[in-house]
């Protein structure tokens, strides 16, 4: 391999696409839920779901998992997927649907160049709403290095987003 490659930088990632046990399950999480629109079906086996009209963001399928149990917490796989929301108020939104839904969240983190919730769908797939903060406000090391953290965020200031 050469090290003199490196991809490009407006690549991204384009979609994800998760084995489910249930897929109206699913569907209720994420259209239900998250909000996300659903954009079309494979008869009852899959689903494509989306932010916005792109023709998928996130791809549900029970092609091999029908029924089947979460994958061990103690396994190689995804550890999370994560949605970036535009704006902080976006992300005070979703918090508040959570709260309105009582859907429990594992966790709630400033990173300093963001702010994240944690979750898990139904089919305990970890699940991270965040935004992120300007990157004229990501905070530095002395010698200019990006310094993220992990500290407790603060719900209630969040939530203050909507006030």
């Amino acid at each position: 391999m050469s090290d003199s490659y490196q991809i490009p930088p407006k690549t991204r990632i384009g979609h994800i696409h998760l084995k489910v046990s249930d897929l109206e399950q699913s569907l209720d999480f994420y259209c239900g839920l998250l909000g996300f629109d659903l954009i079309t079906t494979y008869g009852n086996q899959a689903a494509f779901i989306s932010a916005g009209g792109y023709h998928h963001h996130i791809g549900l399928n029970t092609w091999q998992s029908l029924g089947a149990p979460p994958a061990p917490e103690r396994s190689t796989g995804l550890f999370h997927t994560a949605i970036l929301y535009p704006a902080r108020k976006d992300l005070a939104e979703i918090l508040q649907r959570l709260i309105d839904a009582d859907y429990p969240l594992s966790g709630a983190s400033d990173h300093g160049v963001s702010e994240a919730l944690y979750l898990d769908d139904p089919d305990q797939n970890g699940v991270e709403l965040y935004w992120d903060r300007p990157e004229n406000e990501w905070p530095e090391n002395e010698d200019g290095s990006l310094n993220m953290f992990t500290k407790a965020l603060n719900l209630q200031d969040l939530l203050n987003e909507l006030k």
